[in-house]
C-alpha cells in the first residue's frame, strides 16, 4: 500500500516518454494492482497512448518471516524474475523499497554482468525511513546506480546517496 502510493506519486511526474511501464509486484498483493490500474486509467486521460503491463512474482519475504527461510524464498523470487527481466530488458528500474524489488534488481544486474542488457537502477528510499535504511535499501545501496534518500540524516550516514529533499 504505502510503497505503491509513493512510487505512483513519483511516476505521476514522469513524461509520456517513459513508456511502456512494467509494474512488478508480489503475487499476493491485490491492493497494489488496484492502485496501479486506477493510476494508469487516470494517466490515459492525459496521455492517449499510455502503455503499461502488470507482472506478478513470488513474494521474496513475508512479514515476520524468519531470516533463514527468507534467503530461500528470495532466491526463488530471483530465479522467477530472471526470465521476466530477460523478456522485458528494461532500460530503467525505478524502485522504492518493497522486498519484491530486490529479486528484480538482482536479475537485472545479472543480465548486465552477462552482457545481455544493462539497466539503470534508481532506488528511492521511502519517506518514512528517517534514521535507518530499510532492508531493501541496505541491500540495494551497493548495487543501485542512483540511491535517493529523503532525509538529510540519511545522506550523512550513506555518502553514496543523493538527497533531494521530500520527493513523494
Amino acid at each position: 500500500g504505502g510503497h505503491t502510493t509513493e512510487i505512483l506519486r513519483l511516476l505521476s511526474c514522469l513524461s509520456e516518454s517513459y513508456s511502456p511501464r512494467h509494474y512488478i509486484f508480489a503475487d499476493s498483493d491485490k491492493m497494489s494492482e488496484a492502485k496501479i490500474r486506477s493510476f494508469e486509467q487516470k494517466r490515459a486521460e492525459t496521455f492517449s497512448n499510455s502503455q503499461f503491463t502488470l507482472h506478478r512474482i513470488p513474494r521474496s519475504r513475508e512479514v515476520r518471516q524468519s531470516w533463514t527461510s527468507s534467503v530461500v524464498t528470495t532466491l526463488y523470487s530471483i530465479l522467477y524474475s530472471l526470465p521476466l527481466t530477460y523478456k522485458l530488458k528494461p532500460d530503467l528500474i525505478l524502485c522504492n523499497g518493497p522486498g519484491t524489488c530486490v529479486p528484480v534488481c538482482m536479475s537485472a544486474l545479472l543480465l548486465g554482468l552477462l552482457g545481455i542488457k544493462r539497466a539503470i537502477i534508481v532506488y528511492v528510499e521511502s519517506i518514512c525511513r528517517v534514521e535507518t535504511l530499510s532492508l531493501s535499501g541496505k541491500i540495494l545501496y551497493y548495487f543501485s546506480d542512483y540511491f535517493i534518500v529523503q532525509w538529510p540524516d540519511l545522506k550523512e550516514k550513506y555518502p553514496k546517496s543523493v538527497y533531494l529533499g521530500r520527493i513523494v
